[in-house]
C-alpha cells in the first residue's frame, strides 16, 4: 500500500513539474528554450518524489486533499532538484551521473547547470505563492519557512559546512548539526508545512516538525550507509564518494551496525511523535519505515 501511494503522489508531481516547466505560461512564460531543457533534465524522469509526497501526507492528517497543496509539493520537489543540480557541480560533489543518467552540466554546461538550479529555485515561490486553495496568510508562512529551510540557515548552510568538513576534523554533534541542515530542513519543512496548511495548532505544528527532524536524519543515515555498502547500479550515481573525498558522516565514525541500530531507533522515536494521531498518521510511519530500509 505504501510504496503504491508514493509511486501515485510522485506521479502527480511528475506531471505537475512537466507542467510548468513548459514555459507555456506562468512564472516560466517566454523563458529560453535551452534553459527550460536543462531544468527538466535535472527535474524529471526519476526519483522517488519523498518531499513532496511527505507535505500531502502532512497537511492529510488535518483534512486537506492532495489538490489543495499540490502546488506547494511541487515547489518543495523543484528546492529539492535544483539542489541536486548544484551539489552536482564540480566545486560542490562533482558528479557525473543521477539517477542513472548524465547530471545537468554533463548534459549541457556549468554555466546552464547553474541557471537552472536558479531557476528551479525561484520558480519554487512562484508555486506557493499561487497556491489558491490556501489563504494567503498561510502561503506567506509557508513561503517564509521555505526561505529559511532552504537558505543558509537550513539546507545551502548545512552544504558549506559539509563542504568545508572535507578540510578538517567534526565532532559527532558536528555532523549531526551539518546533516540536520543539509539533509533535515527540507524533509522537517515538508512536514510542518502540511501543519501550516492544514491550519494547526501549536502542539500539532511542533510534532510534525520534530517528526521531519528524526526521519531527516534517518534518511541522512540511510544514505551514508548505502555510499558505503551499495554500489553505482542501485544507487543511480557513483559510490563510495563520500570517504574517498574524507567526508564525515556517521557511519565511518561509529560502523554499519551501530548505523542500522541507529535508525531501528529513530523510526521508534518517530512513531511515538506521531502517536496522538493514531490511525490518521499510518501513511507517514510508514514512510519512516521506508527511509530506514530503503536499498537505493
Amino acid at each position: 500500500m505504501f510504496e503504491s501511494r508514493l509511486a501515485a503522489v510522485a506521479a502527480r508531481i511528475e506531471a505537475r513539474l512537466c507542467d510548468h516547466l513548459s514555459g507555456e505560461e506562468g512564472a516560466l512564460a517566454g523563458a529560453p528554450d535551452r534553459l527550460l531543457q536543462a531544468m527538466r533534465h535535472g527535474a524529471l524522469g526519476g526519483g522517488k518524489r519523498l518531499r513532496p509526497f511527505l507535505l500531502i501526507e502532512s497537511a492529510a492528517l488535518f483534512g486537506l486533499t492532495e489538490d489543495d497543496i499540490l502546488d506547494c509539493a511541487t515547489a518543495l520537489e523543484a528546492i529539492h532538484c535544483y539542489s541536486l543540480v548544484h551539489d552536482d557541480l564540480p566545486a560542490m560533489d562533482d558528479d557525473d551521473l543521477r539517477r542513472g543518467q548524465p547530471t545537468v552540466h554533463k548534459a549541457y554546461d556549468e554555466a546552464t547547470a547553474i541557471l537552472a538550479g536558479d531557476s528551479l529555485l525561484t520558480l519554487a515561490f512562484a508555486l506557493v505563492a499561487g497556491e489558491r486553495a490556501l489563504p494567503a496568510e498561510a502561503r506567506g508562512e509557508i513561503a517564509l519557512l521555505l526561505a529559511r529551510d532552504a537558505g543558509a540557515a537550513g539546507m545551502a548552510g548545512g552544504q558549506a559546512l559539509d563542504l568545508a568538513a572535507e578540510q578538517t576534523e567534526l565532532s559527532e554533534a558536528e555532523i549531526a548539526r551539518m546533516q540536520a541542515l543539509k539533509t533535515g530542513a527540507l524533509i522537517a519543512f515538508a512536514c510542518e508545512a502540511g501543519a501550516i496548511a492544514g491550519n494547526a495548532g501549536a502542539d500539532e505544528r511542533h510534532r510534525l516538525r520534530r517528526f521531519g527532524e528524526i526521519i531527516g536524519l534517518a534518511f541522512q543515515l540511510a544514505d551514508d550507509l548505502l555510499d558505503e555498502t551499495a554500489d553505482a547500479s542501485q544507487l543511480g550515481k557513483a559510490a563510495g564518494k563520500d570517504r574517498a573525498r574524507g567526508k564525515k558522516t556517521l557511519p565511518t565514525l561509529h560502523g554499519i551496525d551501530w548505523t542500522r541500530a541507529r535508525l531501528a531507533e529513530l523510526v521508534a522515536e518517530a512513531e511515538g511523535v506521531l502517536a496522538p494521531f493514531g490511525d490518521r498518521a499510518k501513511v507517514l510511519i510508514a514512510a519512516a519505515r521506508f527511509i530506514a530500509e530503503r536499498d537505493r
